[in-house]
């Protein structure tokens, strides 16, 4: 009888212990998916950002301190590419990300599957070309190669600028998806290099010209108010088309911490901290 007891309180201890544990999964499911971020013993809700350095990540910087206050505790991943912010979203390692436009993210989920989506405008960041072995765009000579980015919407944007420049003329209609293949009138014989966008910097002594997306000029010490020969004008149709954007993964765009962010990045701070910093290179959309 002593040895039925003891056997029946012991499965009673194991199957309240079963209980316990399904329970605390089971509640960590719920606070997880409410919060949308991890949230520490504070009550503090973690939110993972990617970002390239510069100057998306000093941008989101200046949220650091404001978000505190709201009880967010925002946390910067710096990406030194166009490629693995958008997987880390997808794949669930960041709760956002904040380095791409709108051309670029639509061409991303296509390509690859992803379910990214845009839940705010912040900047834009005029594209230019930069002088490489020749000095001006008056003196472009035969056979001229120009560094353009090797990626689909950007490379038809560095085209698009440099027909605007008289370079070349492009296919009617080419417009977004242009490549070089939709030269058409091209007097100086112009040869497209394409190039992972990151490295073009560092190709301009080997060609006759870049074009350089702002964010890589600024890391490579250039400053595109001055040391670009054009960029596109802040109130071009460019600056809508390509502005940066805050994405996140499709099913998240009510995250309250993103939100929290959007509205901090979207402040007169930010604002100021925008165009006293970057002189012309980085200009607020909101």
């Amino acid at each position: 009888m002593k040895k039925r007891i003891a056997l029946v309180l012991s499965l009673v201890f194991v199957l309240s212990l079963l209980a316990g544990c399904g329970s605390t999964a089971a509640g960590n499911a719920s606070s997880s998916a409410a919060a949308g971020s991890a949230a520490a013993s504070s009550g503090t809700v973690t939110l993972k950002v990617g970002a390239c350095p510069t100057p998306h990540a000093e941008i989101l910087q200046q949220c650091v301190e404001p978000l505190k206050k709201e009880g967010v505790d925002l946390q910067i991943v710096e990406f030194t590419d166009y490629v693995q912010p958008n997987i880390a979203l997808e794949d669930g390692d960041l709760d956002a990300n904040y380095f791409q436009h709108g051309p670029y993210l639509d061409d991303f989920n296509q390509k690859n599957g992803t379910h990214l989506v845009s839940v705010a405008q912040e900047h834009f960041e005029p594209m230019g070309i930069y002088a490489g072995k020749t000095a001006s765009l008056d003196s472009i000579p035969d056979g001229a190669t120009v560094a353009v980015p090797n990626d689909v919407t950007n490379e038809a944007r560095a085209l698009l600028l440099l027909q605007a420049n008289g370079v070349f003329k492009l296919k009617d209609g080419a417009g977004l998806d242009a490549t070089k293949l939709d030269i058409a009138d091209n007097p100086h014989n112009v040869q497209i290099v394409e190039v992972e966008a990151a490295q073009i910097p560092g190709k301009l002594a080997d060609v006759d010209l870049g074009v350089i997306n702002a964010n890589y000029a600024l890391q490579a010490g250039l400053k595109p108010s001055s040391d670009a020969l054009v960029t596109e004008a802040a109130d071009s149709d460019a600056a809508q088309t390509y502005a940066n954007l805050i994405v996140v993964k499709e099913g998240n765009e009510q995250n309250e911490a993103v939100r929290k962010l959007v509205d901090v990045l979207h402040s007169d701070a930010v604002r100021d901290y925008i165009n006293n910093t970057f002189s012309g290179a980085v200009v607020p959309v909101f």
